[in-house]
């Protein structure tokens, strides 16, 4: 039997709203979206009443949650954002009977493992489907860096939600040296997510200014990635393609970490730069893992192409918990 939810995809930049329907512990359909900027509400209460205010059909009891943080608790403070959701007081208040609460991530996650074929492009690695069993990692660049890991057995598939994007920066060449070196005079830690992401390219940018003794002629993090997509400033153009070849290092990290067959690059950045990332050094960085880049070759990199993964991974997870 169908059963109708409500479903929501909240990260540090929007929260993502839609109805959706499961059934048999999976999707069975799922609704436009309705996007909201973070920063035009007061917290996920005033934006959840805005998505029934644009609802005519009314809001139905079930209720699924991805969100960008930390999940554990009564109460989840979003990575980049002011928000704070606690999940059984907005159940609660929405008289949701049934409610699912997953990392944002871990939602991608689930929508990897329900999906087709066809929801995913081939980006490097060898051509082939994703395999039925063994691990796959999830990863990608949004307002932060979202990882999380897949893994199939058996005919069954099990996520595992991680905070993967907050690693520890690695540098692998002298000017990541100094990317380091200079980043760390701003910020308290450099993890990854501080330079694959949205702001990312802003703090890069910043960083190799700075390495050459001059000032950042771009400030706004839009403006860096207007100008490095459109090649109207050099320094940006750099910058981008520095990220690149961040990201895939740190992507292949990831992938000898969790002893993976496949990685699958998912978040609205990573799908708004996939017809850069063939011809970017993503693939170089990727395999280069020394005594391991022969066993990296073999791993297939895949783009995941769908609107709403985020909602379609939480109507998903909601669908395999509530069955």
């Amino acid at each position: 039997m169908k059963r109708a939810i409500a479903v929501a995809d909240i990260g540090g930049t929007h929260a993502r709203f839609a109805l959706a329907e499961v059934e048999g512990g999976g999707v069975a359909s799922l609704g436009d979206a309705v996007t909201l900027r973070t920063s035009d509400y007061q917290g996920v209460e005033s934006a959840w009443a805005e998505f029934a205010r644009q609802t005519e059909s009314g809001l139905p009891k079930g209720l699924a949650l991805a969100i960008a943080g930390s999940v554990s608790g009564e109460s989840i403070k979003l990575t980049n954002s002011s928000w704070v959701i606690r999940p059984r007081s907005l159940a609660e208040q929405l008289g949701a009977d049934r409610f699912t609460v997953i990392n944002d991530f871990g939602a991608v996650a689930h929508a990897v493992a329900q999906l087709g074929p066809a929801c995913f492009v081939h980006c490097c690695g060898p051509n082939v489907p994703l395999a039925d069993a063994g691990a796959i990692t999830i990863i990608g660049p949004g307002t932060g860096l979202g990882v999380a890991q897949l893994l199939r057995a058996q005919g069954k598939y099990h996520v595992i939600e991680t905070e993967g994007g907050h690693i520890g920066f690695a540098p692998l060449d002298p000017l990541e040296d100094q990317l380091l070196a200079t980043l760390r005079q701003e910020l308290e830690r450099v993890s990854a997510e501080r330079i694959i992401s949205g702001p990312g390219l802003a703090n890069l940018y910043g960083a190799m200014a700075a390495i050459e003794g001059r000032q950042a002629p771009l400030l706004e993090s839009g403006t860096i990635w207007e100008a490095a997509l459109a090649g109207t400033d050099l320094l940006a153009v750099a910058a981008l393609d520095r990220f690149f070849l961040c990201f895939g290092a740190v992507a292949g990290d990831m992938a000898l970490a969790h002893g993976s067959k496949a990685v699958v690059i998912a978040g609205g950045l990573g799908f708004r730069l996939k017809h850069l990332l063939a011809a970017s050094g993503f693939a170089g960085s990727f395999v280069a893992k020394g005594r391991f880049r022969e066993r990296m070759e073999g791993i297939a990199v895949k783009l995941l192409d769908h609107p709403q993964p985020g909602l379609y991974g939480a109507a998903a997870a909601f669908a395999r918990e509530h069955q």
